[in-house]
């Protein structure tokens, strides 16, 4: 029988459900040993965590959640999200030490992980591309961004194409993909350095800063005077309102995500929803995870365009495993330019 092999593992635990904004303080670092040994049939792999991924949705997590598709993250036990990690120990075949994945792991420095119960996908590592992609426009943002534009919105060429929190790590890519296809796209964010990116970096034709806008329905139509396609919605809210107004018959809202919303304890009222009747708009939510097997698609498509030139992705990276939870926290103030990714060791 192999000697057993125990590790510390630091953790970082969630101390109690969050309500209001997020503090670094409702997190904290903990010490507990791993066992670094799985036993044979038991389809389980221990991860050594590279990168972990900061998301806007794992704030909802925070929370009780009642009838929600994810679960709450349980109090005392560390915080999970995507990430990319190294196989260390294996007892399915489909996974060998040394194997790079990403997917759903803890924020720790070691996971032990059931594959039949979590979707893990292998990383045949391209040393041109950084390996901290597969936190962002590899991984699970970029295939949002890429089903929820080209599935959900089914864009033309020449349409006309708003993205909110656009420069964050879906919101970039999806301005960037309407480019490819010739549309008009104006994005907003919440500062000057994030409006001049946009335009300057990821080729949006206009952008403006939401904060500086005091009527955003008067915005939309100086931007849009002809009306909106296609809104990729991100941020929910007075946002959502006032595009719905701004938008074009058999418009089309893809709903990826509602940051406004996710801090508040009552969330805000769109009003303008007769709209969807009267412009017969298609809104429609959507999971990423219904679509992961249009993955390798969006692969073959992406990465010759990463290398070519052709799309360009910016990363807000803190290093470290102790900057994990002001990374996280500062999604909700926008302190970050671009994906969040904290990476805390090296392949």
């Amino acid at each position: 029988m192999a000697e057993e092999m125990i590790m510390n593992n630091k953790q970082i635990i969630l101390k109690h459900y969050v309500e209001g904004y997020p503090k670094e303080s409702d997190m904290e670092f903990k010490n507990n040993n791993i066992k670094l040994n799985v036993p044979e049939g038991s389809n389980v792999v221990v991860l050594k965590n590279l990168y972990l991924s900061c998301d806007p949705y794992m704030r909802n997590r925070m929370s009780k959640l009642e009838g929600s598709y994810i679960q709450s993250f349980t109090p005392g036990y560390p915080i999970t999200g995507y990430g990319v990690s190294k196989v260390v120990e294996s007892s399915d075949s489909n996974y060998q030490k040394g194997d790079i994945i990403w997917g759903m792991s803890g924020w720790e420095e070691y996971s032990v992980v059931t594959t039949t119960e979590t979707t893990l996908f292998k990383i045949d590592h391209d040393k041109d591309v950084p390996l901290s992609y597969y936190t962002g426009i590899l991984g699970m943002p970029g295939i949002t961004a890429y089903v929820g534009f080209y599935e959900v919105c089914c864009p033309k060429k020449g349409e006309s194409v708003f993205v909110s929190s656009a420069s964050g790590a879906v919101g970039q890519l999806v301005g960037q993909f309407a480019k490819m296809l010739g549309c008009y796209v104006v994005g907003s964010a919440g500062n000057k350095q994030k409006v001049d990116m946009l335009k300057s970096k990821f080729g949006f034709d206009e952008a403006f800063n939401y904060k500086e806008e005091h009527d955003l329905d008067a915005t939309l139509k100086r931007y849009f005077p002809d009306g909106i396609d296609i809104y990729f919605e991100n941020v929910g809210g007075k946002m959502l309102d006032a595009v719905l107004m701004n938008m074009k018959l058999h418009g089309r809202i893809a709903v990826c995500g509602m940051i406004s919303q996710y801090n508040l304890d009552k969330t805000e009222g769109v009003h303008n929803l007769f709209c969807l009747i009267a412009k017969r708009i298609r809104m429609e939510g959507f999971l990423v995870f219904d679509y992961y097997h249009l993955y390798p698609k969006y692969l073959e498509m992406i990465i010759p365009q990463i290398k070519a030139g052709n799309i360009v992705y910016v990363e807000d990276i803190a290093e470290g495993f102790e900057s994990a939870p002001g990374a996280l926290v500062g999604l909700f103030s926008g302190l970050n330019v671009g994906k969040q990714v904290v990476m805390i060791s090296e392949e």
